[in-house]
């Protein structure tokens, strides 16, 4: 379980937390699931004391958090920003509540451009979908953030929501799923030949693990 505050900016206390918390499941070596729980959205003068050598650690935490061998369950309530919204995107399944926002903070008087930015894009479906979120700091509601595809499930029974979410992320291995999450990225910015190595190794590994009886 990882909880972030996104009233609060990035920190070492949350990069280092979140840094543990992905040891612990990379040492587990074993089919585990995270579950992120991500609320709150900063304001103010929440850049002070912010630098982008913390932003860099940071958003390197993520990248760790999306690439782990585990599937991440994201829940989020109310105003999702700042850290929240970070967290909350790298997820592979993403549940909030109905009366959540998904909000790019405020710096120097126009949407912050962290690379929540560029998962929104990625994930939103292109530009158009999200350009006044990005350009104009415009919340996107829960129901516009279902209709792109940026949250997966809308409940006000957070609880059940994430027990069914337990059903389906139990369904592939944890490494698995880290080779199928990161063809799945790629496939986006990969040419075609470039791609298909990769894809007949993840297929040449299937095949050897149905033949050894050890599939899932």
């Amino acid at each position: 379980m990882i909880r972030i505050d996104g009233t609060r900016p990035p920190s070492a206390g949350l990069v280092a937390a979140v840094t543990a918390a992905c040891e612990r499941v990379e040492d587990r070596g074993m089919p585990t699931r995270v579950v992120v729980e991500a609320s709150g959205a900063p304001d103010g003068e929440w850049t002070r004391g912010l630098t982008p050598g913390l932003v860099g650690k940071w958003e390197r935490a993520l990248r760790r958090l999306e690439r782990l061998p585990a599937a991440t369950v994201a829940v989020a309530t109310g105003d999702c920003g700042g850290t929240a919204l970070d967290a909350l995107l790298t997820a592979d399944h993403r549940v909030v509540s109905p009366d959540t926002r998904l909000v790019l903070p405020v710096a120097a008087g126009a949407p912050w451009p962290g690379m929540a930015l560029y998962r929104l894009v990625r994930e939103g479906g292109g530009t158009g979908a999200v350009r006044r979120a990005i350009l104009f700091g415009a919340p996107l509601e829960a129901a516009d953030a279902l209709a792109l595809h940026l949250v997966h499930a809308v409940s006000d029974d957070l609880p059940g929501a994430l027990e069914a979410a337990d059903g389906l992320a139990g369904r592939v291995p944890g490494a698995e799923l880290a080779i199928r999450r990161q063809l799945m990225l790629d496939a986006s910015s990969v040419g075609f030949e470039e791609a298909l190595g990769a894809h007949l190794a993840a297929c040449d590994r299937a095949l050897r693990q149905t033949d050894a009886g050890t599939a899932p």
